[in-house]
C-alpha cells in the first residue's frame, strides 16, 4: 500500500438525493429532508427526503403492480440472470463511487469499503446462476395414473429493511438472490447510510431490471420501517437489525397479514481459543474480530474464551495487536478502525466502557476517544476479570469491545458459549481437528469458523440461532428463502368415479 496517497476529501457542500419510485428518482419537493454528516468528518455529506407513509403506499402499489403483472416473474432464469450480471458490471465499474459514499455515510475505512463492494459484485455474479438453476421436485411414485410435481413460485412484494453498519453490503447479500426468485422489493435503508442503495436503485435500472422491480423509499425506521413492516400488501419482510426491533417486527406482521419474515438480528459471538492453537494467528484474528468496522458488526467477536493456561499471555498478546490498530480519517487507505457511524451508538458504546469498570472488569487496553478529523472515534477496548453476569459479557455492545473470559476444558468453554439469548456466529481456535469439530457442531451458532473469523462468500447461507433471527440469506437458501412451495397432484387416464 502507498501510503503517501493523497487522502481523499469529503464534498465542500452536501448532495441531494430524491427517492426511488416506478424506475425513477423522484426530488424531496416539498418533504422534510434528513441531512447526513459524515461521522468521520463531522461536515454535512448528504440530504435526503423523509418520505410519508403516501409515498410507502405508492411505492408498495409499484412494486405490487410489477409482481402481478409477472413482467420480472414472468421471465425465464436465463433473463433475469442476466440483467443480474449486467449490474454486477455496473457495480464494478462504479465501485470507486459506491465505496466513497459508503465511506462518507458510514465512517469505515475506504480500503473496506472498497473490499466490501467487490464482494457484491460476487453476490450478483453468484446469484445470477442460482437464477437459472432454481427448481423444484417431482415424485413419480405415486402409480401409472398419477404423478406430483413440486414447484417454487416467488413469494411476492418483499419489504427489505437494511441496517446503517454494511448498508451496501448487507443490501447485497439480499438483493440478487431475492430478485432471482422473481420478487419485487420496495427497499428502506437506514437514514442515515441511504445514499449507496439509492446507486443501487440506479445501477439496476441501467442494467435492464423493469421498472417497479426495486423502488427505494427514505425515512425513519419509526415511521417507513414500521408501516412497511404492518403493510397488508407485502408478502415477505427481510429486517436486519437489533432483536429487540425484530421483537417489534414479529408483532407488526402477526397483527397484520402474518407476512413471512426473514430477521437477522444480534449477536452476542464467542470466539474461543485453546492453548493448543497458533496463538500468534489467533491473537490476530481475534483482534480482527472485534475491531472490523469498528465492532459495529452483528458477528463481531466480541466474546474471548481462552484456555486458562495460556488466557493472561494471550489476553496481552490480542491487547498488543490492537493498540497497534490504525484507528484515523475513514478516508485514508492507511486506516484499519474508522468511527463510529451514530451519536446514539457513540454514546451507547463509551456508556459500556463505563459500565464494565464499575462492575470490577479490568480495562486493559483501550477506552480512549481520539480527536481526528472532526469527527467520533473510540479506540479498541480490551477487558478482563469479566464474568458472566456482568452486561459487557451477555448484553451486544455493538462496538470495538472485548471482553476476556478463562475456561478450563472444553465443556466448559461450549457452556459460556452458549450462554446467551443470541447465537449468531462463533469460532473456534485450535490445531486439534476433533476438538475444533467438536465444538463447532456444539456451539449453537448460524454461522461458525475455524481458525478464521468473518470470512465466506456468497456462496453460504448466513443466518442466526434462537434470538439472532429467523431464516437465512445468500447461498441457494437464500434464493428459495423468498419462495414458497406448491404441490401440484397430476391425475390421467379415465377417473373411477365415486358416484355411480
Amino acid at each position: 500500500m502507498d501510503n503517501s496517497s493523497p487522502i481523499l476529501t469529503p464534498p465542500s457542500a452536501p448532495r441531494d438525493f430524491g427517492f426511488f419510485l416506478d424506475g425513477a428518482f423522484v426530488p424531496a419537493g416539498e418533504r422534510d429532508v434528513f441531512e447526513r454528516s459524515s461521522p468521520g468528518h463531522g461536515v454535512p455529506v448528504s440530504r435526503l427526503p423523509r418520505c410519508s407513509e403516501a409515498d410507502l403506499n405508492a411505492a408498495v402499489a409499484s412494486s405490487r403492480k410489477a409482481f402481478d403483472d409477472r413482467r420480472w416473474a414472468g421471465l425465464p432464469g436465463a433473463e433475469r440472470a442476466a440483467v443480474l450480471l449486467k449490474a454486477a458490471e455496473l457495480i464494478r465499474e462504479r465501485a470507486e463511487e459506491i465505496a466513497y459514499w459508503e465511506t462518507l455515510e458510514n465512517g469505515k475505512p475506504i480500503s473496506q469499503a472498497r473490499a466490501e463492494v467487490g464482494g457484491c459484485i460476487g453476490m450478483f455474479e453468484f446469484a445470477a446462476g442460482l437464477a437459472r438453476a432454481l427448481h423444484g421436485d417431482s415424485f413419480n411414485n405415486s402409480g401409472d395414473g398419477a404423478m406430483g410435481i413440486v414447484t417454487r413460485e416467488p413469494i411476492g412484494v418483499v419489504g427489505l429493511i437494511t441496517p446503517w453498519n454494511f448498508p451496501f453490503l448487507i443490501l447485497c447479500e439480499r438483493v440478487p438472490y431475492i430478485l432471482a426468485s422473481g420478487c419485487t422489493i420496495v427497499a428502506k435503508p437506514s437514514e442515515v447510510t441511504a445514499v449507496t442503495t439509492l446507486m443501487l436503485a440506479e445501477v439496476l435500472s441501467d442494467a435492464g431490471l423493469p421498472d417497479g422491480v426495486f423502488n427505494v423509499i427514505t425515512g425513519s425506521g419509526s415511521v417507513i420501517g414500521q408501516k412497511l413492516a404492518e403493510h397488508m400488501d407485502v408478502d415477505m419482510l427481510s429486517f436486519t437489525g437489533s432483536t429487540a426491533v425484530g421483537r417489534s417486527v414479529v408483532e407488526a406482521s402477526g397483527k397484520s397479514n402474518f407476512k413471512k419474515l426473514g430477521l437477522e438480528l444480534g449477536g452476542k459471538n464467542p470466539q474461543i481459543v485453546f492453548a493448543d492453537a497458533d496463538l500468534d494467528d489467533a491473537a490476530d484474528g481475534v483482534a480482527f474480530g472485534i475491531a472490523f468496522n469498528t465492532g459495529q458488526c452483528c458477528v463481531s467477536g466480541s466474546r474471548l474464551l481462552v484456555e486458562r493456561s495460556v488466557a493472561d499471555v494471550f489476553a496481552e498478546k490480542v491487547a498488543e495487536k490492537l493498540r497497534k490498530v490504525r484507528v484515523g480519517d475513514p478516508l485514508d487507505e492507511a486506516t484499519q478502525a474508522g468511527a463510529i457511524t451514530t451519536d446514539a451508538q457513540n454514546r451507547t458504546i463509551l456508556s459500556y466502557i463505563a459500565k464494565g469498570q464499575e462492575e470490577g472488569a479490568t480495562l486493559i487496553s483501550g477506552g480512549g476517544t481520539p480527536e481526528i478529523s472532526g469527527g467520533q472515534y473510540i479506540e479498541p477496548t480490551v477487558f478482563t476479570n469479566v464474568t458472566r453476569d456482568m452486561a459487557v459479557a451477555s448484553e451486544e455492545i455493538f462496538g470495538p469491545v472485548l471482553c476476556v473470559m478463562p475456561f478450563d476444558d472444553m465443556d466448559e468453554a461450549i457452556a459460556i458459549a452458549n450462554d446467551t439469548e443470541y447465537g449468531l456466529a462463533a469460532s473456534v481456535w485450535s490445531k486439534n481437528i476433533d476438538k475444533a469439530l467438536t465444538v463447532a457442531r456444539r456451539v449453537q451458532a448460524g454461522r461458525f469458523w475455524v481458525n478464521t473469523t468473518l470470512a465466506g462468500g456468497p456462496e453460504l447461507p448466513i443466518g442466526g440461532f434462537k434470538a439472532s433471527g429467523w431464516g437465512r440469506e445468500a447461498g441457494m437458501h437464500g434464493v428459495e428463502e423468498y419462495t414458497q412451495l406448491k404441490s401440484i397432484h397430476i391425475e390421467f387416464g379415465k377417473r373411477n368415479h365415486w358416484v355411480a
